[in-house]
């Protein structure tokens, strides 16, 4: 990519799209053509279609999704599948007929198996079942990876895939009814701390996480689009996981919670351990900079000045 390269960024209000935003105004990018929801409707192929043909990007990052926590996806599991298969085929299939240089593609950890041998490969997609409540958005991120590899083969598109591990950061989720582990915990410890009242969480607390701060993503990101041309996705983590109780424990800390915990072990726990092996990407040479309690930190006054 050159500085005055035209760039498309579908989802640049989302936690990650306006993280990329930043990062390549960092760097210096500053052609940048973006569309909000209400602009451009990217679930409908004549809006997709129009936009590309007008505006003519010469690279895209696909960062538009549905997005959802365990709540919403096991609520709307038709809805995540139409809308993420909807936005995917659009715009992949438009930044085909409308020659894009080059466009990555931002998936999902929950796309591999719930059971895959940790830490979790590139390889282990499509090896066994999937977490069955977040199993419909999984299939679609699946479809996403699988066209841009059938593209790259047929059109010869240089189409790429990111996948990253659990994110947080700035710009994310808050709401309790869609939002994903994090930012749940960091908005129910904090409505705790001033009405002083009871938290409970989900499950056992006992499945362990990976979390990368939406910075961090965003720089795999770029780094990937500028590093990386090739079949097949990248896995994008931090490489470190703790338990969803020691998660919890950390917000408790960060906002400064001094009450009780109870633990609802009738609601599910999800996938048992999610640790991805980014091994792939750190050869490649990056490598992420924020600590997870630092990031939270950051975030959690971030989240205080909304």
């Amino acid at each position: 990519m050159n500085k005055d390269s035209k760039i498309y960024i579908a989802g640049h209000r989302g936690m990650v799209g306006s993280a990329i935003l930043r990062n390549l105004k960092t760097r210096g990018f500053n052609n940048f053509v973006l569309r909000t929801h209400s602009e451009l409707d990217l679930t409908s192929q004549q809006a997709v279609n129009s936009f590309f043909e007008t505006e003519k990007p010469d690279y895209v990052f696909l960062a538009a999704a549905r997005v959802g926590g365990i709540v919403a996806n096991n609520t709307y599991p038709a809805q995540f599948f139409y809308e993420n298969m909807m936005i995917e085929t659009n715009v992949l299939h438009a930044a085909y007929i409308n020659n894009v240089k080059k466009l990555m593609f931002l998936g999902s950890s929950c796309i591999y198996p719930k059971l895959a041998p940790q830490p979790i490969s590139e390889d282990a997609l499509l090896t066994g079942l999937l977490e069955p409540t977040n199993e419909a958005y999984a299939i679609a991120k699946i479809a996403g990876i699988k066209m841009c590899d059938y593209y790259r083969k047929q059109y010869r598109c240089d189409f790429v895939s990111v996948m990253p591990t659990n994110l947080y950061g700035t710009g994310d989720n808050y709401d309790l009814q869609n939002s994903h582990v994090l930012p749940a915990l960091l908005r129910k410890f904090h409505e705790a701390k001033k009405t002083g009242s009871t938290i409970t969480l989900w499950g056992t607390g006992s499945p362990y996480r990976e979390f990368l701060h939406a910075d961090d993503m965003a720089d795999a990101t770029i780094f990937c689009m500028l590093n990386y041309s090739d079949y097949g996705h990248v896995n994008v983590g931090s490489q470190s996981e703790l338990t969803i109780k020691e998660l919890a424990e950390m917000v408790r800390e960060i906002v400064g919670y001094n009450g009780e915990i109870e633990w609802d072990i009738t609601k599910p726990d999800g996938t048992p351990r999610k640790l991805m092996d980014s091994t792939k990407l750190y050869h490649m040479g990056w490598e992420p900079t924020i600590a997870l309690r630092e990031g939270i930190k950051r975030t959690y006054e971030e989240f205080r000045e909304i």
